[in-house]
């Protein structure tokens, strides 16, 4: 690998991330994709709908789809509670929300600090996992969340 690929390798990788828990597991996503943080509010359902897209919120006129990452990622339990939140992502032009367990902080981690996910079979494609950071003594996993959101299996891109 040369030293310009490297580089490339690094830039890639986004400085800050805002950390939320999908029940033991902290994940981290880029902060430039989050538009806002609000509390879980029941959406209204959309039939025939895959069951971890729990239907759509309007937003101040946009209609917003809500994708439970908990039931995506295959969580065991998905309660929903004062301390639910969903995250309102921009994801291209589009606004998806995400409702995880609760949002840890936004943090800062530097590529250095980021190590390749090990191939392993798992809930999440390994495709979008873009790495592995060791912050004290947590684990964030860092998710492509723009690539997982637009895959073909979430049935939000148009």
């Amino acid at each position: 690998m040369g030293m310009m690929e490297k580089l490339d390798l690094q830039t890639d990788l986004a400085r800050e991330y805002l950390t939320f828990r999908l029940g033991d597991e902290e994940y981290g996503i880029d902060i430039l994709k989050v538009q806002e943080i609000r509390g879980y509010e029941n959406p209204t359902r959309i039939a025939n709908a895959s069951h971890f897209l729990k239907g759509v919120v309007n937003l101040r006129g946009t209609i917003v789809p809500i994708v439970d990452l908990r039931l995506r990622f295959g969580c065991a339990s998905a309660e929903y509670n004062a301390f639910t939140v969903s995250i309102v992502l921009h994801i291209g032009h589009r606004t998806i929300g995400t409702v995880v367990d609760s949002v840890s902080d936004v943090m800062e981690i530097p590529a250095e600090s980021v190590r390749p996910a090990p191939e392993m079979h798992s809930a999440i494609d390994a495709g979008f996992i873009r790495g592995l950071a060791q912050v004290g003594e947590r684990m964030v996993i860092l998710l492509d969340i723009e690539g997982l959101l637009m895959s073909p299996d979430m049935g939000l891109a148009d």
